[in-house]
């Protein structure tokens, strides 16, 4: 889901589901956990309501796997060092 709202297109729940193995019903719990984690926003349009990529958030989360990505990296280095001698 994230893949397709990437485009940078808002999209319904019938959008995204097509194509895909998932239900509407299953998209729609991920689309609310998503949205509680501020990475999607959502908007009425009608009848319909149409999602979109938060990117701002989205882009605060790499920067945070980054974070720990780096320090696992340095752990690493240092048991690989210690191992080593």
């Amino acid at each position: 889901m994230i893949g397709r709202l990437s485009h940078g297109n808002a999209l319904s729940i019938a959008r995204l589901a097509e194509g895909s193995a998932l239900t509407r019903q299953a998209i729609s719990k991920h689309l609310r956990v998503l949205e509680g984690a501020g990475i999607v926003d959502r908007a009425r349009a009608g009848r319909e309501t149409l999602y979109r990529l938060e990117p701002t958030r989205l882009a605060e989360m790499r920067a945070y796997l980054d974070g720990i990505s780096r320090h696992w990296d340095a752990a690493f280095a240092r048991l690989k060092a210690l191992v080593e001698e």
